[in-house]
């Protein structure tokens, strides 16, 4: 290979500054780990992985086709809930009050939507189609309701202190890691269908409201996944603490080398979720990076720098958008099945668009739209960032205090440590688009 085909990555230059920006970024977890705790450094490495794979679904959608989606947060939640769905114990009571009522209702829902497409495809154009469509729909409807509302009730009734939800299939937690991708994907495909041939900016603030509806649902139908009152206990694929604690052999071994056994049984958790996490995300970088690669990927990047170009070399591009649209949404739900697992629990209240939209696209803006690798260095950089921020803003306010006497000002620098996440972030942002507006490790 000559040098003018080398590209930016692979020239000795653009190595070393890749391994540059990655060691200093290892270097803030080392510190992390030895001027505080390990658990710590762990537990922000792990949400980190985490986040790193939901940067690495936004890219998929903005950096390889441009399409400005801002509905990460529902597929994250869509995610968690197939852990729910998939790992949870069942509930017999809850089946046999209501189970085979709920899946009639819903089939019968859909069963309505089928036959309203086919009418509309089928019968000619004029006010016919338009009233034989509204019929069925609104047919539907009522025989709909009129079997899923007592089911769910009965379902709700049932023991709703610790259950009042069917429950999970109870298979082992990682198959509902690729069932959160499946399921997020499902309902990309169902968005992407009526959103994909919006304008840039109509189609943010549909998957956006799209992603408050999902939310909603999952606040406020207590049959899926207790609502507001949570799902817990989830199975993980990791020992659990308190077992390892209980092993005459772990107990042996901690107290051989004078560890702490509590210390140390929450390490090795992490330390083997962290295993798992790192597989996981390989995984997808290597697949991300062969299709970037690949004619498919050349083809994407070609409609997304000039679509009327592409359309008039004979691609589809609302059906590639939707490809893309699919697959960048199916990594995320396996990212926020991945995060459920390792919570061992569903609490749809603290699903926030700043934390999963919005800090997710900054981890793409910074690390480098594009750069599957720049994605995963913002994942690692902001999200320590959003942890540690606020403690050091702590620290720094104590600092600047220091020997003040007691008023209003000295409480109030002291209570603004609270909001340093938001202007780092802020700061971080507007200094990236600045210096660096390609990002850290731009695009090849």
């Amino acid at each position: 290979m000559s040098g003018a085909q080398m590209t930016q990555a692979e020239t000795p230059s653009g190595i070393g500054r890749t391994l540059l920006l990655f060691g200093a970024v290892a270097l803030l977890f080392v510190l992390t780990g030895i001027f505080q705790s390990w658990n710590l450094a762990l537990n922000i490495l792990n949400m980190a992985l985490i986040s790193s794979i939901m940067a690495l679904g936004v890219n998929m959608q903005w950096g390889y086709a441009g399409l400005f989606s801002v509905g990460t947060m529902g597929f994250v939640a869509l995610g968690g809930l197939a852990v729910v769905l998939i790992s949870a114990e069942p509930v017999p009571g809850a089946w046999a009050l209501g189970g085979p009522g709920i899946v009639a209702g819903l089939a019968l829902g859909a069963a309505a939507i089928a036959v309203a497409i086919f009418a509309y495809r089928h019968l000619p154009k004029g006010k016919l189609r338009g009233f034989a469509v509204a019929g069925i729909l609104i047919a539907g409807f009522f025989a709909y309701r009129a079997v899923f509302d007592p089911s769910v009730l009965a379902v709700e009734t049932n023991d709703p202190a610790t259950a009042g939800n069917l429950g999970g299939l109870g298979l082992p937690s990682l198959l509902a890691w690729p069932a959160g991708g499946l399921l997020a994907a499902a309902a990309a495909w169902a968005i992407g269908k009526t959103a994909l041939g919006l304008r840039s900016d109509y189609l943010a603030i549909a998957t956006l409201g799209i992603a408050e509806i999902i939310i909603a649902v999952l606040k406020n139908e207590d049959w899926l996944a207790r609502g507001v009152k949570n799902v817990i206990s989830l199975p993980r694929p990791v020992p659990y603490e308190v077992d390892m604690q209980k092993s005459a052999s772990f107990l042996d071994w901690a107290n051989r080398y004078g560890f702490d056994p509590t210390t140390t049984s929450s390490i090795i958790v992490k330390l083997c979720y962290a295993g798992l996490f790192v597989v996981v995300l390989l995984a997808i970088i290597w697949l991300s990076e062969a299709a970037l690669k690949s004619p498919w990927g050349r083809m994407m990047r070609a409609i997304r720098d000039n679509e009327v170009a592409a359309e008039a070399m004979g691609k589809d591009v609302t059906r590639r958008h939707l490809q893309v649209f699919i697959l960048g949404s199916a990594v995320i739900g396996i990212a926020g099945a991945m995060m459920t697992t390792m919570d061992s629990q569903l609490t749809p209240g603290t699903y926030q668009p700043l934390r999963f939209t919005f800090l997710i696209w900054v981890m793409v803006i910074v690390g480098g739209s594009g750069n599957n690798w720049g994605s995963v260095l913002g994942g690692f950089l902001i999200w320590w960032l959003w942890v540690m921020v606020e403690p050091i803003g702590l620290w720094l306010m104590n600092v600047i205090t220091y020997g003040m006497g007691d008023g209003w000002l000295k409480s109030h620098l002291l209570e603004s440590a609270a909001h340093m996440r938001l202007l780092t972030m802020g700061l971080v942002l507007l200094l990236v688009l600045r210096f660096s507006p390609r990002g850290l490790m731009p695009e090849k």
